[in-house]
């Protein structure tokens, strides 16, 4: 599994999932959902979980329509969404819940296959903050969980060689995206970093700037092109023409 970002030792864990958190809300459980049409699925993720002393989920549902009841009622912190379920599928479900009214949206875990990966433009563009192949190991699954609960964002190596696979079928575009034009020189040399899928502390050393100075950074850089998290920035950054597969 490719991290795109680590947590640094200094960071606390799950503070960034929920900004307007205090510290001791930023203590608690990761609270989990999980939503597939299959209950094996549901069954098995969840028990793997709720084994685990710092995750608890908090509820289930077999497909989107129901999820985003499920995340009204229990105000979840990551929701692993399958694709593929009757009545509202995993996209759909995933744009309504990241477009739901308040501070607080859970991040979201897309569950897919090697035959689904047709949907991951879609689904970065909905908000997801990244993908988990559902034969992944157990301690694949719990990292996935824990890393989203932090704020950070993740592929799997599959996901990432057909986003490479893809952009490098692609024209280059002539010209870079005018909604790029909000960023500073500096922006921009982070921004290029953050899409070879350097950490912060990569970048830094690369940049001769501090850690500290990169986040301040990557967050304006969030802020100015209104993204969600490091893994819209790497696709924004393709697409806007910053960086091309190569690179």
């Amino acid at each position: 599994m490719t991290i795109i970002e680590s947590m640094s030792s200094s960071e606390t864990p799950y503070s960034s999932a929920h900004p307007d958190s205090d510290s001791s809300a930023s203590q608690r459980p990761i609270r989990v959902c999980i939503v597939d049409d299959q209950a094996m699925v549901r069954q098995g993720f969840g028990a793997l979980l709720d084994a685990q002393s710092d995750v608890s989920v908090v509820g289930s549902a077999d497909d989107g329509a129901e999820a985003m009841a499920l995340v009204k009622r229990t105000d979840p912190d990551v929701v692993l969404m399958d694709i593929r379920m009757p009545r509202l599928n995993g996209l759909d479900a995933t744009r309504e819940i990241l477009a739901m009214p308040g501070e607080r949206r859970p991040r979201i875990i897309i569950l897919t296959t090697f035959d689904a990966d047709e949907y991951v433009f879609s689904a970065l563009r909905a908000g997801a903050s990244g993908f988990l192949l559902k034969d992944a190991t157990a301690e694949d699954l719990v990292s996935a969980v824990r890393v989203v609960a932090t704020g950070e964002a993740l592929l799997s190596p599959s996901i990432t060689r057909k986003l490479i696979e893809d952009y490098a079928t692609r024209p280059a575009p002539k010209k870079l995206s005018s909604t790029l034009n909000a960023l500073t020189d500096r922006e921009l040399d982070v921004m290029r970093q953050v899409a070879t899928g350097e950490t912060n502390a990569e970048i830094a050393s690369r940049l001769f700037l501090s850690e500290q100075t990169v986040k301040t950074h990557v967050s304006r850089i969030l802020n100015k092109l209104g993204l969600r998290d490091r893994t819209q920035v790497v696709v924004e950054a393709y697409e806007s023409g910053l960086v091309s597969v190569g690179e």
